[in-house]
C-alpha cells in the first residue's frame, strides 16, 4: 500500500531582513533532514515534492539526493500567505497564529484566510496523490501551518481542532494512504521515525 508522507520543514535561518519564503534551513534543520532521508532509504519512495519556498526546497534536495531521485516544486504547497505583514517576531507571531486558526473565515492582518489556505493545500496534496505516475511512496516537504489545515480536513474536524506537530522547530510528518486519501499515521517527529 503506497503512502504519501507530508513533512514540515525543520529549523531555518531566521533573517528579518529577508522575505520569509527565502529563508534556508539552518545546520540543525539540515542535519534533521539528513536523518529523515536515512529513514526514507528503507521505504519505496518514488517521488519527492516541495513547496517553492527555499526551506522546503532545501529539505527536498537533501532527500532527493539521498534517494537518487529528482524533486518537483508546486507553489500550491506553500505556507499560508503572510506577505501582508512579513516577519513578525515571537511572541506576537504566535498570537497572530492563534487568531489565524481561531477565526478561519477572516483575514488576520491581511494574511490568507485559513479556509482558503486549507482548500489550496488539500487540493494540491490530493492532486499529487492522484496524478503522480509513480507507484511508490510520495514525500512532500511543506510547512506547519498548512500541514495543520490538511490534518483538520483528514480528521474531519473544524480548523483549530486538529492534532498538531509536537516539535517547535518543525520536522514533523503525517502519513496518508495514497489510494483512499485517509490519514494512516498522526504527527510524529523525525526522531520518532515511522510507526510501522
Amino acid at each position: 500500500m503506497a503512502s504519501l508522507v507530508f513533512l514540515t520543514h525543520p529549523e531555518v535561518v531566521i533573517d528579518p531582513d529577508q522575505p520569509v519564503p527565502e529563508w534556508p534551513l539552518n545546520a540543525t534543520g539540515r542535519s534533521r533532514m539528513e536523518r529523515f532521508a536515512g529513514l526514507l532509504a528503507h521505504r519505496d519512495v518514488s517521488a519527492v515534492y516541495a513547496s517553492t519556498e527555499r526551506k522546503a526546497r532545501d529539505g527536498a534536495a537533501i532527500m532527493a539526493e539521498r534517494l537518487q531521485l529528482s524533486y518537483a516544486t508546486d507553489e500550491a504547497l506553500s505556507e499560508n500567505d503572510r506577505s501582508s505583514t512579513g516577519y513578525i517576531a515571537p511572541p506576537e507571531f504566535w498570537e497572530v497564529v492563534r487568531e489565524f486558526f481561531g477565526r478561519p473565515h477572516e483575514s488576520i492582518r491581511g494574511w490568507e484566510r485559513a479556509v482558503d489556505a486549507q482548500a489550496r493545500i488539500v487540493k494540491a496534496v490530493s492532486r499529487i496523490a492522484r496524478e503522480d505516475e509513480t507507484s511508490g511512496d510520495i514525500v512532500i516537504v511543506s510547512h506547519g501551518g498548512v500541514g495543520c489545515l490538511l490534518t483538520a480536513h483528514l480528521q474531519r474536524v473544524a480548523i483549530g481542532q486538529e492534532s498538531r506537530p509536537r516539535h517547535p522547530g518543525g520536522g514533523c510528518f503525517i502519513v496518508i494512504d495514497r489510494a483512499s486519501f485517509t490519514l494512516t499515521q498522526d504527527w510524529r517527529t523525525i526522531e520518532d521515525g515511522f510507526a510501522d
